[in-house]
């Protein structure tokens, strides 16, 4: 798959805060999908005490959540660890595996952060912007912002704040277990982001292609697949 290439990615983080607060301006978020039919998951894991990273992109078909096709990548860390600059580590080796699927999907799940970041230009934002594909945050943990915890059932939600400004919305996937924390990526409604969590959300707190993914990236990592490279349409993980 295509991508643009729109700087370096061997910058220093001065430079790299520069890049954000130049791209943040071109981000589009008045446009979103008519149709999703395919979502691609993703998902970075570091290889603990070595600079070697993975990527993982698992695309699934909808509503059914079957897998259609899968990319894994390999690369090494170039860029140090700066808290807001997380997609100057990871991006790189996921845009390797993106060169790898043989379909575009119609949207972009990141484990990680869209517009709920410092400077609005987490992740999420980031890799849809280079990837010119429609993309959301869905994170596990909060980066910014306060909000009231959401009601206990599945689906219920509250505004994430930052700054006097709602950067996304703390989502119930599972009823009774934590929260998740979407915020809009690239080119999709915060509304939308959220309803495609839902969806892709089964019995787990994560969504599935996002799940797959880590699954996926950890057994490269741990070396129980193949070599990193395009794998094919598998059956759904559960």
């Amino acid at each position: 798959m295509r991508y643009r290439r729109l700087h370096r990615w061997d910058v220093t983080p001065k430079e790299a805060l520069e890049i954000q607060n130049r791209l943040r301006a071109k981000l589009d978020l008045g446009r979103e999908p008519v149709v999703v039919e395919t979502v691609a998951g993703i998902d970075v894991s570091y290889a603990l005490g070595s600079d070697r990273l993975y990527s993982a992109i698992v695309v699934v078909h909808l509503p059914e959540l079957a897998t259609i096709d899968t990319a894994t990548a390999a690369g090494r860390v170039t860029f140090p660890y700066v808290p807001g600059l997380l997609s100057f580590r990871e991006a790189p080796v996921v845009i390797k595996a993106w060169e790898r699927l043989s379909l575009r999907p119609d949207c972009l799940v990141c484990d990680g952060q869209g517009l709920a970041h410092p400077r609005r230009f987490g992740l999420a934002c980031h890799l849809g912007l280079v990837l010119d594909t429609p993309s959301l945050g869905c994170a596990k943990s909060l980066l910014v912002g306060e909000y009231r915890m959401p009601a206990g059932a599945r689906g219920s939600s509250e505004p994430l704040w930052h700054q006097g400004e709602q950067v996304g919305l703390v989502l119930r996937t599972r009823a009774g277990v934590a929260p998740v924390f979407v915020s809009q990526g690239y080119r999709i409604s915060l509304d939308k982001a959220a309803e495609l969590v839902m969806s892709c959300c089964l019995r787990y707190r994560l969504p599935e292609p996002v799940r797959r993914a880590h699954l996926l990236v950890n057994e490269v990592r741990r070396g129980h697949v193949p070599a990193p490279g395009r794998r094919g349409a598998r059956a759904p993980r559960s």
